[in-house]
């Protein structure tokens, strides 16, 4: 089975907590930092393949964390988790590369759509894996 380390950025400690937890359940190797440069960090060692991004993270817009994730890694796949937000923001968003946009869960039972953005992010990003480098075991 391939690498499954999502990294979730969100800027509400609850949240992260709960995203966490709800993710691990599920199998996933989570980390969630607290801050931009603890999730530059991971992401510089090239293990996150996937990431839930809130529409603000450590005082950041996410149209401005965006483009430093995906400097740090090109192939990230980034799942923007947001409820309403401005047509212009998720425009920016997308231009800046996200792979989707989730809405953000409110009560328990609404996670199923965030579940499965989850795994098609995976199924993504393990096809795009280098060929020189062997799937984890």
């Amino acid at each position: 089975m391939n690498s499954q380390e999502l990294l979730i950025a969100d800027e509400n400690l609850v949240t992260r907590k709960q995203m966490a937890e709800l993710f691990s359940d599920a199998g996933y190797q989570v980390t969630a930092p607290a801050s931009v440069a603890g999730a530059l960090s991971g992401i510089l060692k090239k293990t996150v393949k996937v990431v839930l991004l809130s529409m603000r993270f450590d005082e950041r817009l996410a149209t401005e964390v965006i483009p430093l994730l995906k400097q740090c890694n090109r192939n990230l796949t980034i799942i923007l988790v947001a409820g309403e937000i401005p047509l212009a923001l998720l425009r920016k968003a997308r231009h800046e590369g996200i792979f989707y946009h989730a809405l953000k869960p409110e009560r328990p039972g609404d996670e199923e759509e965030l579940r499965q953005a989850v795994k098609c992010a995976f199924e993504k990003a393990n096809k795009h894996l280098p060929a020189d480098v062997p799937p984890a075991a």
